[in-house]
């Protein structure tokens, strides 16, 4: 998002908090008046300490504040003719035809297959090629759910519900929560209906994801821990992918638990997810990887310094961060947001030149990626305030078009 939108999108998140200019003020540390400033446009932007406590005060991530990453180009109400067609699937018109049967060339595997690839482009943020498939994935879905014998319509709820949950993650995605919570309900019914006992909880991590960008932060927590105690109490984590989604729900709960500003609990729910996380290997092979909650002892630690860095404490992030080892299936989405934070934490120690040789990795890593994402440049634009500049610096502000 534009610096010249800082403003608007201050006053949008205080007042979806309830707060006042002042109350605002009060909770993040921040003068009043620089809050008022942002949201008369007085002032463009702040540096990133301030922006990292207004975001605390708020309740939210910082990059909700700042701007998500760009990922498909949304437009209010209005949107485009590919996110029309998404919005159909999702949500099917008042008295429309009920879904066709499968033909005779219908595979349930081929399907599933179709499902678990744009999961894979999802986490490898190629949001206009999944949502260009998105449609036809759930209308097939629809129709498996609605053909065969008892078992066969049951296999074909569970790929409906996965596809319904790629949707709502793609609406996130595009600031369109309500109709992500519309889409994951939908899911939730298909769940019921299918013969899977893990896509049901795997679609709760998705909803308190979605309640936290909501700001529904007690929510978000109530429901992933109820969903995480329910798995351990049906013996559900006997397998690696049980073990995965329980694992999802426990990060999802930390990460509710320090934006309540709890640090303390969530860091201890990090710990002890972390130490299942190395029992992943050691279980039964579950199905396929790229249908499951990304759990395994990188992403923990991935999301260990995430926390520890957007909270407040930039040394336990490096601490943490040191000597990491991430395993193969770390999504690549995972891997840039380390090296993100890992710079964040840097500059927030007054180690401007870590923080540069972290973003020179991640400028190698995924160029694309970091030229459009807001904190990179927001990271970029505070060390550029800097008086001396450390080496390396300034491609990296011609890069994100921030040098004088």
């Amino acid at each position: 998002m534009a610096s010249e939108h800082l403003g608007r999108t201050l006053r949008r998140l205080r007042r979806l908090a309830d707060l006042t200019q002042e109350e605002l003020a009060e909770r993040s540390g921040v003068s009043v008046d620089v809050v008022r400033q942002l949201e008369q446009r007085r002032k463009h932007s702040a540096r990133l300490p301030t922006l990292h406590a207004l975001a605390n005060g708020l309740g939210v991530e910082l990059t909700t504040l700042l701007g998500d990453p760009p990922g498909v180009t949304a437009s209010g109400e209005s949107d485009g003719p590919r996110f029309v067609a998404v919005r159909r699937a999702v949500m099917p018109a008042l008295w429309g035809p009920q879904p066709a049967p499968v033909g005779p060339d219908f595979s349930l595997d081929a399907l599933r297959s179709r499902i678990a690839e744009a999961w894979t482009q999802y986490h490898d943020a190629e949001f206009d090629a999944v949502m260009k498939v998105l449609p036809d994935l759930i209308a097939e879905s629809r129709s498996a759910s609605a053909s065969g014998d008892d078992d066969e319509r049951a296999a074909g709820c569970s790929a409906l519900g996965k596809a319904l949950q790629l949707a709502g993650h793609v609406a996130v995605r595009m600031g369109k929560t309500d109709l992500a919570l519309a889409g994951l309900e939908r899911a939730v019914e298909a769940a019921q209906r299918s013969a899977d006992p893990l896509l049901l909880p795997m679609l709760v991590n998705s909803i308190a994801w979605t309640y936290q960008r909501q700001g529904r932060l007690e929510d978000a927590l109530a429901v992933a821990l109820y969903a995480a105690d329910a798995m351990k109490a049906a013996d559900l984590t006997v397998t690696a992918d049980g073990l995965k989604v329980w694992g999802g729900l426990t990060m999802s709960a930390a990460t509710s638990a320090a934006r309540s500003g709890d640090y303390e609990r969530a860091a201890a729910m990090m710990a002890a997810a972390e130490k299942e996380a190395a029992r992943v290997t050691k279980l039964p092979e579950g199905g396929d990887n790229r249908m499951v909650s990304v759990f395994s002892p990188s992403s923990v630690r991935i999301e260990r310094v995430r926390l520890a860095v957007q909270y407040g404490h930039p040394a336990d992030a490096l601490a943490l961060a040191k000597g990491m080892r991430l395993s193969k299936d770390t999504p690549p989405s995972w891997r840039t947001w380390l090296l993100l934070d890992v710079s964040r934490a840097h500059a927030d120690v007054g180690d401007a030149a870590g923080a540069v040789k972290t973003l020179e990795s991640l400028r190698r890593v995924a160029p694309a990626w970091m030229q459009h994402h807001t904190l990179a440049v927001a990271i970029v634009r505070d060390l550029w305030s800097l008086p001396n500049h450390p080496p390396g610096l300034r491609p990296l502000a011609e890069f994100l078009g921030v040098a004088d």
